[in-house]
C-alpha cells in the first residue's frame, strides 16, 4: 500500500527520508496550515515519502525548479552523471542489485531522449525504475520550443507507463503512482514528464496520495485448478525440466525455486537473466540454456517431455528456431504478466501470478500428492542429464602463441572476488564468458543487459550497484568496444567516491561481430576491429579520470593484477587486459537454427541421442 503523502513526516527516519525545506519550515510553526509549496517541492517531498535515497541525474533548463527544490533536501543523495544514458543505466544497476526502485532524472529534449535506451533496456528486463523529466512550459508545448520533445509519446512503447503532468496539484499523486506501477505486477520502468510551469507553480489542492488506476490489478495468486493441473503434469512426466527465468529474481523467489527443485529432484536450467537464482554449484543445475548455453542445459530442454517455465519468456536466444524447440515437451508456464503466457510457445497449463506464490503452491500441492502415494519417476532422466553435464563441460583452449585467454581472465576474477561480489557486464563475447565462467551462487550478483543487448551498460550499472550495495565488491566486466560508450561515468565514480572495479577485456575488436564474421562471412572483417589495442590507452584514460589504471597481457600476471585491483578501495580502478583477438564463445547455436545444431566447439557437435 502506498504511504499517505499528506500524513505528518516521519522524523524517526531522518537518515533515509526527511522533509523538504518548505515542509520543515511549516512543521516548525506548529500550525495546522501547511506552508505553500511548489510543484517541484511537492515532487521532492513525494520522493522522500516513498523512501527514495539516491537519484542519478543531470540538470538542465526545464528541470531547474526541481533541482532548486533538491538543494538542501535531507535524505536524498543526487549523483551528478556525465551523460543521461549513464543516469538511466545506473538506476537500473541500483534496482537490479537491491530490488528497490531506481530513480533517474533529466531535462527536456535531448536530456530526456538520452534516457530512451535505458528505459527500453529496463522494460525488456523487467527492472523497476522511475525516470523523471522536465519539459517546456505547457503553453509552449507543440510549438517546437527550444529543447522540446514529446518524451511521453516517444517512451510509451518502451515503458510500463508514461505520464505527462502539467498541473502542479497532480504531481505528488502521479509520482507516487509511478513508484507503485514500477514495483508491482511485472516490474518495469515508468516515466513522469512534468512541464516547467507545473514545477514552478504553487500546489493549491493537495491530492489523495495516489492516482486512481482502475485497470491495473495484477494477479498474484494462480487459481487452485491450474496448480493442480500443473502438478498432475509433473507427476506424469518422465523427463521434466525447471526452466528458471529472470522473473524469479525480480520476485525474490530463489528460495522457493530451490525448495521445489530439491523436493522433486527435477533438473534445473537458469537463463541469462536468472544466473544465481539457483546455485551454480548445485548438482541439479544443468547450466544456462540458449545460443551460448551449456550443452547439458540445451539438451535437457530439447529432449524434455515437460518444461516448467518459471518467470521465463521463451525468447529467441533460448529457443532457437521455435518450430524445432523441445518438440515433445508439454509446457507449464508461470508468469506475473498474462501477455507472456502462450505468447511465444503454446502452453498446456498457465499459472498467472507472482513467482514466489506460484512456486510455494506448487511445492504444497506436490508434497500433498506424493504423501498420498503419487510416485514420480525421474531417475533415468536425471542420470542422462548428468551424463551430458559430465561429457560436455564448459571449457576453452589456451592460445597457442602464449597470449592471454579472455576466459581465463574472467574465471580468475570470479575466483578471487568470490560469489559475494556483484558482477555487471556489457554485451558481446565478454558478457557470455562472464555468464559462463563466473560461478553465481545467489541472486542479484549478476547484472547485464539481456533482452535489449545494450553496449555501454556495464560501467554505469556497476556505479548504481555500488551505490545501492556499498559494502559489496562490484566488478564491471566490459569489452573495449562497450567501455568506450559510457566510460565517462568513471569521472562520476571518481568525484563521488564510488570505487568500482572495471576489467576491460581488450581484444581491439568488436568481438562478437568478429566471431560472426569469422564463422558466417568468410573472415571478411568489415569495420569490426580497432587499428590497435593502444588507442585509447586505457591506463592513461583511467588515470586522467582520477582512477587507478593497471594493465595485464601475460597469463602469469593475471592473479597478481586482479589482487592489486582488489586492494584498491579508495577510488575506481580500471584494468586493461590485453587478450587474444581470435578467442570465440562456445558452445554456440547459430542464429535462426534449431538447438539440435549446437556446436560444442568449432569442429565438434554433440550427439544428444547417444547412450539413449
Amino acid at each position: 500500500m502506498l504511504p499517505d503523502l499528506h500524513a505528518p513526516p516521519d522524523t524517526s527516519r531522518q537518515d533515509t527520508a526527511s522533509m523538504s525545506t518548505v515542509t520543515r519550515t511549516a512543521a516548525a510553526t506548529d500550525t495546522d496550515r501547511p506552508a505553500p509549496r511548489t510543484g517541484a517541492e511537492s515532487l521532492v517531498e513525494t520522493l522522500q515519502r516513498v523512501g527514495v535515497e539516491h537519484i542519478f541525474g543531470l540538470p538542465g533548463g526545464a528541470v531547474l525548479p526541481l533541482y532548486d527544490a533538491l538543494y538542501g533536501a535531507r535524505g536524498l543523495r543526487h549523483i551528478l552523471v556525465r551523460h543521461e544514458q549513464g543516469a538511466g543505466h545506473a538506476a537500473q544497476g541500483y534496482a537490479a542489485a537491491t530490488g528497490r526502485v531506481g530513480v533517474c532524472m533529466a531535462t527536456s529534449g535531448p536530456g530526456a531522449t538520452n534516457l530512451v535506451t535505458p528505459l527500453a533496456d529496463a522494460n525488456m528486463d523487467s527492472v523497476p525504475m522511475v525516470a523523471i523529466t522536465g519539459n517546456v512550459p505547457s503553453a509552449a508545448m507543440g510549438s517546437d520550443a527550444f529543447q522540446e520533445a514529446d518524451i511521453r509519446s516517444i517512451t510509451m512503447p518502451v515503458t510500463k507507463h508514461s505520464f505527462l503532468v502539467t498541473d502542479p496539484n497532480l504531481i505528488a499523486d502521479t509520482v507516487a503512482s509511478a513508484f507503485h506501477l514500477a514495483q508491482t505486477g511485472r516490474p518495469g520502468p515508468v516515466l513522469v514528464d512534468v512541464s516547467k510551469d507545473a514545477l514552478a507553480a504553487l500546489v493549491t489542492q493537495p491530492g489523495r496520495g495516489e492516482l486512481v488506476l482502475p485497470g491495473y490489478r495484477p494477479q498474484t495468486e494462480p487459481t487452485p485448478e491450474s496448480v493442480r493441473d500443473a502438478v498432475e503434469l509433473m507427476l506424469r512426466s518422465r523427463r521434466p525440466v525447471l526452466y528458471v527465468g529472470g522473473g524469479t529474481v525480480r520476485a525474490g523467489a530463489h528460495a522457493q525455486v530451490r525448495a521445489l527443485a530439491e523436493l522433486t529432484g527435477i533438473p534445473v536450467v537458469t537463463t541469462l537473466m536468472a544466473r544465481g537464482a539457483f546455485p551454480d554449484s548445485h548438482p541439479q543445475h544443468m547450466g544456462m540454456p540458449g545460443m551460448h548455453g551449456t550443452v547439458s542445459a540445451v539438451a535437457a530442454l530439447q529432449k524434455s517431455d515437460l518444461i516448467i517455465s518459471l518467470g521465463a519468456r521463451f525468447d529467441d536466444r533460448v529457443t532457437g528456431a521455435r518450430d524445432s524447440f523441445a518438440p515433445h515437451a508439454k509446457v507449464i508456464h508461470a508468469d506475473i504478466d498474462p501477455a507472456e503466457i502462450g505468447k511465444n510457445r503454446p502452453v498446456d497449463v498457465g499459472l498467472l501470478g507472482d513467482a514466489r506464490v506460484v512456486v510455494d503452491q506448487l511445492v504444497t500441492e506436490f508434497t500433498m500428492r506424493t504423501a498420498q502415494g503419487a510416485e514420480p519417476d525421474y531417475a533415468a532422466w536425471v542420470t542422462r542429464c548428468l551424463m551430458w553435464k559430465s561429457r560436455y563441460p564448459l571449457g576453452y583452449d589456451e592460445p597457442a602463441d602464449g597470449s592471454l585467454a579472455p576466459q581465463h581472465v574472467i574465471q580468475r576474477i570470479g575466483a578471487i572476488a568470490g560469489p559475494d561480489a556483484i558482477y555487471t557486464s556489457g554485451v558481446g563475447q565478454h558478457q557470455m564468458w562472464a555468464s559462463q565462467f563466473i560461478g553465481y551462487e545467489r541472486p542479484h550478483a549478476w547484472l547485464n543487459s539481456g533482452g535489449l543487448g545494450t553496449m555501454g551498460y556495464a560501467v554505469p550499472a556497476a556505479m548504481g550497484a555500488k551505490i545501492g550495495c556499498p559494502d559489496s565488491t562490484v566488478w564491471a566486466i566490459d569489452g573495449d568496444g562497450c567501455f568506450q560508450m559510457t566510460n565517462q561515468e568513471l569521472a562520476t565514480c571518481a568525484v563521488e567516491g564510488i570505487p568500482i572495479k572495471v576489467a576491460v577485456i581488450n581484444n581491439a575488436a568488436l568481438g562478437m561481430v568478429r566471431q560472426w564474421q569469422t564463422l558466417f562471412y568468410s573472415e571478411r572483417y568489415s569495420n569490426s576491429g580497432a587499428p590497435s589495442a593502444q588507442v585509447p590507452d586505457f591506463v592513461m584514460l583511467a588515470q586522467a579520470y582520477g582512477c587507478a589504471g593497471l594493465r595485464c597481457d601475460s597469463p602469469a600476471d593475471v592473479d597478481a593484477t586482479i589482487e592489486a585491483a582488489m586492494a584498491v578501495d579508495d577510488r575506481p580502478v580500471v584494468v586493461d587486459f590485453r587478450v587474444h583477438k581470435d578467442a570465440m564463445v562456445w558452445p554456440m547455436v547459430p542464429a535462426g537454427t534449431s538447438n539440435d545444431a549446437i556446436q560444442y566447439a568449432r569442429d565438434l557437435a554433440p550427439d544428444f541421442d547417444e547412450d539413449e
